[in-house]
């Protein structure tokens, strides 16, 4: 997997543009509903003279993410430490047009995560696993992409001072679903004939 830094939505290595900042890839959200560090600008930026290349203002320039592509790009959201204090947490995705200005116009909410229980928010769980997903109905094209972290109760984190959720958008993700406690699926002490 790999990780680019301007399409990373929490931590401070890029400068912060959102809320929650904690560290150079991680945040730690604690209670109720916390935007990550940063915002995500997919602006294509000012039209070049003599080509139709739509500029920021008025909601136009947003790239093309490659949404329903085959590989597509996906939102990963993970927990590199587990939490502690909360009842549960999840991850939830909004997208805002340009306001003319070149900032964050209303946001929609795109997509909205399941709920991730204390006992289950461990390091390695998965908060986001999903393709970027594309606009829902009547959804202006979203220039600006945001996400948000929602959590019931207050969560402090078991490890002090290392560890958080580390969220972006990447190409691809190790999505294999341990079996048994091993990533190959067969428990210890299975051997199996070449």
């Amino acid at each position: 997997m790999i990780l680019d830094g301007f399409l990373m939505f929490t931590g401070t290595q890029y400068g912060a543009t959102g809320g929650i900042q904690y560290a150079a890839n991680l945040d730690r959200p604690t209670t109720g509903t916390q935007g990550a560090s940063n915002i995500i600008d997919i602006g294509v930026g000012a039209p070049v003279p003599n080509q139709a290349i739509p500029n920021y203002a008025g909601g136009a320039g947003a790239r093309d993410l490659g949404i329903g592509d085959d590989p597509s790009l996906k939102l990963l959201c993970v927990c590199t430490q587990a939490l502690a204090g909360g009842t549960n947490i999840q991850a939830q995705l909004q997208g805002a047009p340009d306001n003319g200005s070149g900032a964050p116009g209303s946001y929609t909410t795109m997509w909205t995560g399941p709920l991730v229980l204390l006992a289950a928010a461990t390091a390695g769980a998965y908060l986001a696993n999903v393709d970027v997903p594309r606009t829902v109905p009547g959804q202006p094209l979203p220039r600006f992409l945001q996400l948000n972290f929602v959590s019931s109760g207050t969560f402090t984190w078991a490890g002090g001072t290392t560890g958080g959720v580390e969220a972006g958008i990447v190409l691809d993700r190790w999505d294999q679903v341990p079996n048994a406690g091993t990533i190959g699926g067969y428990p210890p002490g299975i051997v199996i004939a070449n």
